[in-house]
């Protein structure tokens, strides 16, 4: 009897296995569609060879030389695109908000506004400090949009906090305009950073920020359990014996460490973390062990096959992704705006 029963679950575990699998290879396989098609197309179209050889190391052609050159954007684009997806999801799941997104709560605002004064007011201009100017300023602009969404009746309500979050974005950047405005030069300079996107990239950069990627991630994901315990709601997660509050602070902690890491390398960059988690949802459910990684490949994914559109639709120039993405992701939030009706997650 016991093996009769012992079949059926094992045919449904596999079955479990191969719908989790399969998805992961699909997006695994766009990542690499996405990496290749970054490195060949843009002002200047690459043969594969050549691409491989510039990734290779080999910078005997102009080719390969060019493909050497777009390597590391294309590296910045990946790691900025799946700090932002992350991000948006952790941020989902502490708040149980679908419209919660790193842009749309001022967190993206909050890190420009704190680069910007730093820049600006103090000179400041060694990376590592304004990577920690990013990550304080969007820890900011995080606890100050949830104060704002939790006064009142009903406490933080996802209306509330989106309300919150888009009343606090176009403060800041109403802020960063009247500080940038006057000053010309402060502006020409920080005019295409301020729009948000991955051209320029260098190793350098990549390498001072990819600690606090990493650390973010692993925050993040740590705290996938208890993101699913926030799911069930605040008594429920504690009845079940997971700490509300401490599950809240350190998930928004890892959120915003990527959020500032991935805004001071690559500007503000909205709709990405708004956007991706849904249509991981779509793929995996809502068990954030497996939603977390797979909208880390999903949002490097986006970003980068984002930015490659930007450079080949009006060669010989370029539309950074900052611009393009509220492009795509507009009529996708949307459908989100639609779907859920601002209800609970």
């Amino acid at each position: 009897m016991s093996a009769h029963v012992a079949l059926p679950r094992t045919a449904e575990t596999r079955r479990g296995a191969g719908r989790r699998i399969l998805p992961l290879l699909a997006l695994l396989g766009l990542l690499a569609a996405a990496g290749i098609c970054s490195i060949m197309f843009g002002v200047r179209s690459i043969s594969i060879a050549d691409a491989l050889g510039g990734v290779m190391g080999s910078t005997d052609t102009p080719n390969q030389a060019a493909a050497a050159a777009r390597l590391p954007r294309t590296v910045l684009g990946f790691a900025v695109g799946a700090a932002l997806s992350v991000a948006g999801v952790t941020m989902q799941g502490v708040t149980r908000n679908p419209l919660a997104d790193p842009g749309i709560f001022g967190v993206l605002s909050g890190a420009s506004l704190a680069v910007v004064i730093g820049i600006t007011f103090f000179a400041v201009v060694n990376p590592v400090t304004v990577m920690v100017l990013a990550i304080a300023g969007s820890a900011a602009a995080a606890v100050f949009v949830y104060v704002v969404g939790s006064l009142g009746r009903g406490g933080a309500s996802p209306l509330k906090l989106a309300l919150a979050g888009a009343a606090t974005s176009a403060a800041l950047s109403a802020l960063i305009s009247a500080i940038l405005l006057p000053r010309i030069d402060v502006m020409d300079s920080f005019r295409h950073w301020q729009i948000g996107g991955v051209a320029g990239a260098q190793w350098d950069r990549l390498a001072l920020a990819a600690p606090l990627l990493v650390a973010g991630f692993l925050i993040c994901h740590a705290m996938a359990r208890g993101l699913n315990a926030l799911a069930l709601g605040d008594d429920v997660a504690t009845g079940v014996g997971e700490h509300v509050l401490r599950t809240r602070l350190i998930s928004s902690a890892g959120a915003v460490i990527l959020c500032g890491a991935a805004t001071a390398l690559a500007g503000p960059i909205g709709f990405v973390g708004l956007i991706v988690p849904h249509l991981c949802r779509l793929l995996v459910g809502t068990d954030h062990r497996l939603l977390i990684p797979y909208s880390a490949v999903a949002g490097a994914t986006l970003l980068v096959f984002a930015d490659t559109l930007g450079r080949v639709m009006t060669r010989p120039s370029e539309i950074a992704v900052g611009i393009i993405m509220p492009i795509i992701g507009a009529p996708i939030f949307i459908w989100i705006v639609r779907r859920h009706k601002v209800r609970d997650l």
